[in-house]
């Protein structure tokens, strides 16, 4: 079985734990997350399964969307609803307006300090490893890219928004940077990833539905193409005798190709997906073989 599957991660499950539950529903070990979503968050967790764990790092590079909400007010340790809080302050009268105008400020590519519960790892220990034995060291910033930020709704304790941003973005932190913003202290109180990529919350599947699935031998209707995962990848097909070098992971000489470094998806004649490959003067170079079982 090779593929991705689009899982809907239920709060209070580690990605990890998300990924052993699928690993003994499916019997195999081939399974991997793309990146890990809070565990008290919910939503949109690709899991890729057999050889589809060779493009996982496509996917941990693309653009995501959330849904949350800011409560005012009280900080935690965690920056979310899991943690001890630390500080209260005076929520100040906001305005609608007022709060949009501060979101406005967010929306660019900016840098952003990793928070001390999270898995960046400093020093070769993750950070929440040290944070959990009450140790606070510092963290280089990094940056982030938050492509839009909207105002769903404002009550006199919190807010609830939407954002779309790059990778290694701390919905968490935002949260607090949020909240100090509008002149008081706060933390994420809810958290769903509305999608990864092209993968979407409403085409994810649950646990559950996957163990049913399974059962009855039907999981492969959920399983979506490898390629699913290369889409930002330009296409290039190929003829059958290419095609046939291209499985042996042979180079390929060809004309009018993209300029050098192009990283490509390439498909046979029968627009079956063979391999990722890099372009090197007008020699197709396979990077990864993807064989057909």
């Amino acid at each position: 079985m090779n593929g991705i599957i689009n899982i809907l991660k239920p709060p209070g499950m580690t990605s990890h734990q998300v990924v052993a539950f699928l690993r003994r529903v499916i019997g195999t070990r081939k399974i991997g997350h793309t990146g890990t979503l809070d565990p008290g968050a919910a939503g949109v967790l690709p899991l890729c399964i057999g050889q589809a764990t060779r493009v996982s790092e496509y996917v941990l590079q693309m653009d995501k969307t959330y849904r949350a909400e800011l409560t005012l007010g009280t900080a935690t340790d965690t920056e979310d609803a899991a943690g001890q809080v630390i500080a209260r302050k005076t929520i100040p009268p906001l305005e609608v307006e007022q709060v949009r105008k501060v979101m406005a400020d967010f929306v660019g590519a900016r840098l952003q300090i990793p928070p001390m519960f999270s898995a960046v790892r400093v020093q070769g220990e993750k950070l929440y490893q040290r944070a959990r034995r009450g140790e606070t060291v510092e963290r280089q910033p990094r940056p982030i890219n938050i492509y839009t930020l909207k105002l769903l709704r404002l009550q006199p304790q919190s807010l609830l928004f939407d954002v779309s941003c790059s990778r290694g973005t701390y919905i968490r932190t935002l949260c607090c940077e949020l909240a100090e913003a509008l002149g008081t202290v706060g933390h994420m109180s809810f958290l769903v990833r509305v999608s990864v990529g092209p993968y979407h919350l409403n085409e994810t599947f649950t646990l559950e539905e996957c163990a049913a699935l399974q059962a009855a031998n039907k999981l492969a209707q959920a399983i979506l193409p490898i390629d699913s995962a290369l889409g930002q990848l330009p296409p290039l097909i190929v003829s059958a005798e290419n095609a046939a070098k291209i499985k042996n992971g042979r180079a390929v000489k060809l004309v009018d190709l993209p300029p050098t470094g192009t990283i490509m998806r390439v498909y046979g004649p029968d627009n079956n997906f063979l391999a990722v490959a890099r372009i090197e003067n007008n020699v197709l170079q396979p990077r990864k073989v993807f064989h057909s079982r």
